[in-house]
């Protein structure tokens, strides 16, 4: 941490070396293994242009560094100004060795990231909440937090195995709504659902069964209901059968002309819209 004092102190720091140690927090931004090994590690995790890095700074989100492409320097200028962390400048070839790609939007910062809060806290003064079973892509996960932010409901619940909201690419397609909307993690896959019925929350599992209750004939009902909890799978899969069995009850949203299912995110767009 004194270096970055030194730096911040010395202002905009140009940097042509890519295998400079001081930029080790952005190495290999599309290698989705290594970048889970390494935010781990450090507890950090990329925001990636310039709404999205205010937005985790507002969010109160510590900054570790911020890295900006030389000839997209001045997109930053306002959130670098009010910031302490130290601003790298890399020639725009040297940020597409660093990280992998074309760092198009300009900017990107290493953010210090917060416990999370148990899962009995979160969900005490909460209403409306979406829980995610397995789900393993971080574009679903990042239009589902964007989804649950715009649609009126109050926080999200992951599975142990679901992916990580905080992923460079969950961040950006959310477009920072997983900064905003409050989530915690289940510690237990095969209880967890058995502490929100607890709780007090009707929980309901979005499935393509045929044989589910259509979500629209829920929706007025769901109104006079305190709490919903409503329970989303993975893609291809959907919801395990262990959920399906817990819930209390399974709903869908119909469909036509041959099609069974839709993207588990334009689903919870449709169910938190129906729902909220």
């Amino acid at each position: 941490m004194a270096h970055m004092a030194a730096d911040q102190a010395c202002g905009p720091l140009l940097i042509t070396d890519a295998s400079d140690p001081r930029l080790a927090d952005y190495v290999g931004l599309t290698d989705v293994r290594l970048r889970r090994s390494l935010e781990s590690e450090h507890g950090l995790f990329i925001a990636e242009g310039e709404k999205v890095i205010a937005r985790a700074i507002a969010a109160g989100y510590p900054v570790r560094s911020m890295l900006v492409a030389a000839d997209k320097q001045a997109s930053l200028a306002a959130v670098a100004a009010g910031c302490e962390a130290p601003l790298y400048v890399l020639p725009p070839e040297v940020a597409e060795r660093l990280t992998g790609y074309h760092v198009h939007r300009g900017a990107l910062a290493s953010m210090q990231r917060v416990p999370l809060p148990p899962v009995a806290d979160l969900v005490a003064s909460a209403r409306r909440i979406v829980v995610l079973e397995d789900i393993v892509d971080h574009a679903n996960v990042g239009a589902i937090f964007r989804c649950v932010a715009a649609l009126g409901f109050d926080a999200v619940l992951l599975a142990p195995r679901c992916a990580d909201p905080l992923y460079r690419r969950s961040v950006r397609v959310s477009m920072g709504a997983v900064l905003a909307v409050p989530y915690a993690r289940l510690p237990d896959w095969r209880g967890g659902l058995a502490g929100l019925r607890a709780a007090g929350f009707r929980l309901l599992a979005l499935t393509p069964d045929p044989a589910a209750l259509p979500i629209g004939e829920l929706a007025g009902a769901a109104a006079q209901d305190r709490k919903i909890a409503l329970l989303m799978g993975g893609e291809g899969t959907g919801l395990s059968g262990r959920w399906l069995a817990a819930a209390d009850q399974p709903v869908r949203i119909p469909m036509s002309r041959g099609i069974d299912s839709l993207n588990v995110a334009a689903a919870a767009a449709i169910a938190c819209y129906l729902l909220s």
